[in-house]
């Protein structure tokens, strides 16, 4: 039986040609994954299990190098030297501050990024949408564009906030984005606004003391680098300081947070492996058009609402996609 002949019989048996081929070849790719985490996350477990179902198994046919900035980002420059020097088949980057340090390292390793939190154009990242050209290619969620819906949802949440916040990451260059955004957004709804700016964990509780102190209803955390490496302890903090918060990705909420609203993370990751495993099939990022999030989600967490005497209102729980009770 010749290769064509085996795979109309593994198709007839049902069996993915794709997953086949990996195996038959018997090599090992290596997928470098940097991420701004302290360890693996539920977005990066649905990333594995994608490529697990596409039959690229981790420790079986597939190595993926973790590697986490912890919050700083001036890790990446250093994970990803390392990922290159590793001879990674693909480097998968979360955000545009990972994309960046990737892209800088190597012209050549393909790059699929995921979760991209501003525009890829505007970086330099990639050419256009439909034609990335070059090797970097993904998914986005654009998350300067929600500013609007999110200071909404504050607004119905807290109908008397007339002051927000926004709590960023210094030195993110996507933060800076939605500080801009988030700030014509807040201008044009009547709504005073403070930007609180941190550039390292130990100066978090100090940033919500200055929010305190600057009298504000409501505060936005936006989560890139820092942030997201602090996720559990910046929930806690919004919690002593009775201030409700809104996040730009739901894994604060998941850790005690009380709403977000942003892409969805399944979309984005499950799209992640298998852009990686199209790649590893031999197809090219220049020719993988970067994918924009389709599907955004609502997640309220009542448990938070109760533990700073916040009651949501029926006509925001009813527009929640999930809520944890």
């Amino acid at each position: 039986m010749n290769r064509r002949d085996a795979l109309i019989a593994l198709l007839l048996l049902g069996v993915a040609p794709l997953a086949s081929l990996a195996q038959q070849q018997g090599k090992v790719w290596r997928v470098g994954y940097i991420s701004a985490r302290t360890e693996i996350g539920p977005n990066d477990a649905v990333f594995r299990q994608g490529l697990r179902e596409l039959g690229f198994v981790e420790g079986q046919n597939v190595a993926i190098e973790w590697r986490f900035g912890k919050g700083e980002t001036d890790r990446y420059r250093e994970i990803a030297a390392e990922l290159v020097r590793l001879k990674a088949d693909c480097i998968v980057a979360v955000g545009v501050d990972a994309t960046l340090q990737a892209k800088l390292a190597t012209a050549t390793i393909p790059i699929v990024m995921v979760s991209a939190n501003e525009d890829p154009i505007r970086r330099g990242l990639v050419a256009s949408f439909a034609n990335p050209g070059g090797n970097v290619t993904g998914f986005t969620v654009m998350g300067p564009d929600l500013a609007g819906k999110r200071l909404r949802i504050i607004q119905e949440i807290v109908p008397k906030a007339s002051r927000v916040a926004i709590l960023w990451d210094r030195d993110s260059l996507p933060a800076t984005s939605h500080v801009k955004e988030t700030e014509a957004v807040a201008r044009a709804l009547g709504m005073q606004f403070q930007s609180v700016d941190v550039g390292n964990a130990d100066a978090l509780e100090s940033a919500f003391q200055a929010a305190g102190k600057g009298g504000v209803h409501a505060l936005v955390v936006v989560g890139t680098g820092l942030m997201n490496a602090h996720q559990p302890r910046i929930a806690g903090l919004a919690a002593k300081s009775r201030l409700p918060t809104i996040y730009t990705t739901s894994q604060f909420v998941d850790a005690g947070g009380l709403v977000s609203y942003a892409a969805d993370g399944i979309e984005q990751y499950k799209g992640a492996a298998t852009y990686v495993a199209r790649v590893l099939k031999g197809e090219k990022p220049a020719n993988l058009p970067v994918q924009q999030a389709t599907k955004f989600e609502l997640v309220i967490n009542l448990k938070a609402a109760k533990q700073i005497g916040l009651t949501i209102p029926r006509s925001v729980l009813v527009q929640a996609d999930r809520v944890i009770e």
